[in-house]
């Protein structure tokens, strides 16, 4: 696979490069790769996150399932007092609107019917972007929950278990870079998808 020459090349780091058989592209966002996997023309499509990139052009990419990009990952903050579960989320929104987190999330305080405790505070949110939440929530001191759970299969179960959401909240990145699904699809034979200065 032969990657195109970028300028600044270490500023590509947490995008993506897309392998669409016959060229590549480089400097997608986590949403225009799921543009692509979405069409049925790019579909087959291989997809490679910028890991590290350093200046003088030498990437590490590391392979990305294309079904990641379809399913939901969740981190799941439970208490037993509904007091502190409430100050949880009302502490969580608080703090995603001061610093917004890396990707688009839905937050939801809910009220479970199960063994244990019974309330809690869910962060659900594209799989691509475990890492990148997880630093997020670290980096913002967030402390919510008695206990802690996460994963995929977490969101399932919750899912199923048909809680009782209470409140609710979306949040989105400051400052989305990506682009229109038309834009990105009308742009594939670029091999640089956009200038990170």
């Amino acid at each position: 696979m032969k990657l195109p020459e970028l300028q600044s090349p270490e500023r590509y780091a947490g995008l993506y490069v897309f392998d669409f058989g016959d060229q590549v592209a480089v400097g997608y966002t986590a949403d225009e790769i799921a543009v692509l996997l979405e069409s049925e023309k790019y579909a087959q499509g291989k997809v490679y996150r910028i890991h590290r990139a350093a200046p003088d052009g030498t990437m590490e990419l590391q392979g990305v399932p294309p079904e990641t990009f379809k399913i939901e990952d969740g981190i799941f903050f439970y208490r037993t007092d509904p007091d502190k579960a409430a100050a949880d989320f009302d502490t969580l929104c608080r703090i995603a609107k001061k610093t917004p987190p890396p990707c688009r999330m839905k937050a939801q305080r809910a009220k479970l019917e199960t063994e244990g405790p019974q309330h809690a505070t869910a962060v659900i949110f594209p799989a691509e972007f475990t890492h990148d939440v997880a630093a997020w929530l670290e980096k913002v001191g967030f402390e919510g929950g008695d206990t802690v759970e996460g994963g995929p299969s977490t969101v399932t179960t919750y899912y199923d278990a048909g809680p009782t959401v209470e409140k609710r909240e979306q949040f989105w990145p400051a400052d989305s870079i990506s682009r229109p699904a038309d834009e990105v699809l009308a742009t594939t034979h670029l091999a640089v998808q956009r200038v990170v200065a």
